[in-house]
């Protein structure tokens, strides 16, 4: 039997207007792992504890909430800034980048603006890069599973949280409703971890996802990117896997794993897929 890794190390990475922090653990390949959201508590040390045994990986709260710094630039553009510096706090010169959810789609803007930085590129559930990347359709995928007390009571928090005068961070309540339509079953849902929201730095950040959206950023880089990638998604996730599908025709050579009987966290729903299925792509790739 393989010794358990040790713990994960905290590290603090200066950043403009004060530190990323973030969490250091395993060993072999670098791997920076992205979080989802925007504006959410990094939710992803399962995950990182999974990966461990294959890869050495940081995962780290991105700006907006604690322990990280709480302010500062929190659109598409800022979150790669943060990203670069990290990398570069670590000393890292060509990780595997990968990201679930928004973290995956953070992961392609990071590869399209800065290539020279990756590796590899993994995005894995994520909001992908054509039209809205399945945006639209991802809200009516979870709202339609919803019994009428449960939207109301969603509506309700959401108007709360999403109005222009929330500040503070807040308890995820509107995504506690919404977690277990996340699932390919949701009576079968991992308990959700305790999260926090950033609702300005969800606002700002969505703002940014959408000018980024009409200006085709990431539809009209990633044709020409040379960075190795593996584009991962589950067969029954809430955004569609034809998404998926039409991101990998984008760029060259990129592989495309639909991960049948899976939803949006393919780790919790079937624990190891992720590590063997990054593990794979990892030994093949160029040295």
């Amino acid at each position: 039997m393989s010794p358990a890794p040790a713990p994960e190390r905290e590290i603090a990475i200066e950043v403009d207007g004060g530190h990323i922090t973030g969490w250091l653990g395993g060993e072999g390949p670098n791997l920076l792992l992205l979080h989802g959201g925007p504006g959410l508590t990094d939710y992803l040390a399962s995950l990182a504890a999974e990966l461990a045994p294959a890869f050495t990986v940081f995962h780290y709260q991105q700006r907006g909430l604690t322990p990280s710094v709480a302010d500062g630039d929190r659109t598409v553009e800022g979150h790669v800034a943060d990203a670069v510096r990290v990398l570069e706090g670590l000393a890292w010169e060509r990780p595997i980048v990968a990201g679930h959810s928004w973290g995956g789609h953070l992961a392609m803007h990071l590869a399209v603006a800065h290539p020279e930085r990756l590796r590899a590129l993994a995005p894995m559930s994520a909001l992908w890069a054509v039209g809205d990347g399945g945006e639209r359709v991802f809200g009516e995928n979870l709202m339609r599973q919803l019994s009428p007390e449960e939207r109301a009571k969603y509506e309700e928090i959401d108007a709360r949280e999403s109005a222009e005068d929330a500040t503070e961070p807040v308890e995820a309540e509107g995504l506690r409703i919404l977690w277990p339509y996340y699932f390919a079953d949701p009576a079968k849902a991992s308990p959700m971890p305790p999260m926090l929201g950033d609702p300005v730095g969800q606002r700002a950040a969505w703002t940014s996802i959408h000018e980024h959206f009409a200006a085709q950023t990431l539809e009209s880089a990633l044709p020409q990117l040379t960075v190795p990638t593996v584009i991962i998604h589950g067969e029954l996730d809430p955004i569609p896997y034809v998404e998926a599908e039409l991101t990998a025709r984008l760029i060259p050579g990129a592989e495309l794993r639909i991960l049948p009987g899976v939803g949006h966290f393919p780790w919790l729903e079937q624990p190891g897929i992720l590590r063997e299925l990054l593990g794979e792509f990892a030994a093949g790739l160029p040295v």
